[in-house]
């Protein structure tokens, strides 16, 4: 009882992102037996599965080794044919030599054929002299080890080739020893031993094959996994970097903008305050001007400040910009008129427009002395377009030197994707032209 409450303690306390480790804490032993085994589908599963398969032909090779030795060494000590005792135990001391320094001492790559070579011809010698079906599964388990190990086919195409007139010619010496007389039955084992052994070379191709199709595919699906966590740590880091550059420019934004509008302001109180008594229009409209301004400044502060705190501005562009108009009218004796689309727009779009239409009211009541402005935005080939205009002074385009906020206004024109144009002269007013690329549809 004990230990299942302890159990399910540790269970409540696994991240949802570890189910993969519960599951493996939830196999049987045998089966977590078989994972530390062949190594649970990691990179290196395909490396240990193949050790195990030369640890297991290894041992193959030594049991059947050990099985001639006791069908044929007493038989031939009894019948004093020491020749061919010797050579069974001279092939028997070479194989079991060749296997132990290949498998545990010499592992390099450049001496894989020699040894082969050599247990092969002494393999030969068990056939030689042995006979039965188990010289000849210790001649295919060896060729096993080699398929297993060939790092291409061609070479194990080599070695089929080699082996099947070593073969042939121990097959022979054989029969030849024993004094048999060559018939169709001996024609016909011979034939079937050369099916054997080219069934075997087939057999094992194809399953290599697969294997090896497998452990690409394997290698390329834990490379892909790898590729895919740099990337999404590429993409946070990118996406990170991305809001701090967002908050650096509303920072910018703010002590850019509104430092500049509220300057604005007490320029104009300022002159308004000392001009009241001998030019009290003239104050009015200073006054009007700064109060406009100063309403300006403390929009773009309210949404930067959404902006910084992610919150989402929920108007459409068409209410934002209705409502500065009604802003901009109400009290002020300005007259608005517009004709204003339902446009979708980005955030950033959306507040570069607004403030666009706060700047442009501004500086011709400020610098134009305008009474009526016209607004227009719209949809047209593809591209957005902003039209404000007034009936203001004017300016003289080719003395004129743009101030701080039409730069700012025309560079993140330019950020944007679009292009700001101004045209006036003298006492026809000014006309401010936007033009930005529509947001893609998704």
């Amino acid at each position: 009882m004990f230990k299942r409450k302890k159990t399910e303690k540790r269970i409540k306390r696994v991240n949802p992102s570890d189910k993969k480790e519960l599951a493996q804490e939830e196999d049987s032993p045998f089966q977590a037996y078989l994972k530390r085994l062949f190594g649970g589908g990691d990179v290196l599963y395909e490396d240990r599965l193949l050790f195990i398969s030369k640890v297991v032909l290894f041992g193959l090779v030594l049991l059947v080794e050990v099985l001639i030795m006791l069908q044929h060494a007493e038989t031939l000590v009894m019948e004093k044919s020491w020749a061919p005792f010797s050579v069974l135990f001279i092939a028997a001391f070479v194989l079991t030599m060749a296997e132990g320094l290949h498998f545990f001492i010499l592992k390099q790559d450049r001496y894989r054929k020699i040894f082969y070579f050599i247990e092969v011809c002494a393999a030969c010698g068990f056939v030689v002299v042995s006979e039965g079906v188990y010289a000849l599964l210790l001649y295919m388990l060896l060729l096993t080890q080699f398929y297993v190990s060939a790092p291409k086919g061609s070479s194990a195409l080599w070695m089929y080739g080699l082996s099947l007139p070593l073969y042939a010619i121990s097959y022979a010496l054989q029969v030849y020893l024993r004094g048999y007389i060559l018939s169709l039955e001996i024609v016909r084992e011979g034939l079937s031993v050369f099916s054997a052994l080219t069934l075997h070379f087939v057999a094992l191709q194809i399953l290599m094959l697969f294997y090896r199709q497998y452990t690409r595919l394997n290698r390329a699906l834990v490379d892909l996994e790898k590729s895919k966590k740099e990337l999404e740590k590429a993409y946070d880091a990118v996406a990170e970097v991305s809001v701090l550059e967002e908050r650096q420019r509303i920072a910018k934004e703010i002590h850019d903008t509104a430092g500049h509008s509220l300057t604005t302001v007490i320029m104009q109180t300022e002159a308004a305050k000392r001009i009241i008594d001998k030019d009290p229009d003239e104050a009015k409209k200073k006054l009007i001007a700064a109060n406009l301004q100063a309403k300006n400044a403390l929009e773009r502060l309210r949404s930067s400040v959404h902006l910084l705190s992610g919150q989402m501005d929920t108007e459409t562009l068409k209410e934002s910009m209705e409502r500065i108009i009604n802003e901009s009218t109400d009290g002020t004796g300005v007259t608005i008129r517009s004709a204003i689309e339902d446009v979708a727009v980005s955030e950033a779009k959306h507040r570069f427009l607004c403030n666009t239409l706060k700047e442009g009211i501004s500086n011709g009541l400020r610098h134009g002395d305008a009474k009526a402005f016209w607004v227009e935005l719209k949809i047209e080939d593809d591209k957005i377009k902003f039209l404000l205009s007034d009936n203001g002074s004017g300016l003289d385009m080719e003395n004129f030197q743009s101030g701080f906020g039409l730069t700012t206004m025309r560079d993140r024109a330019r950020a944007l994707g679009g292009e700001m144009t101004m045209f006036s002269e003298p006492g026809e007013g000014v006309e401010l032209n936007l033009t930005l690329p529509v947001d893609e549809r998704k």
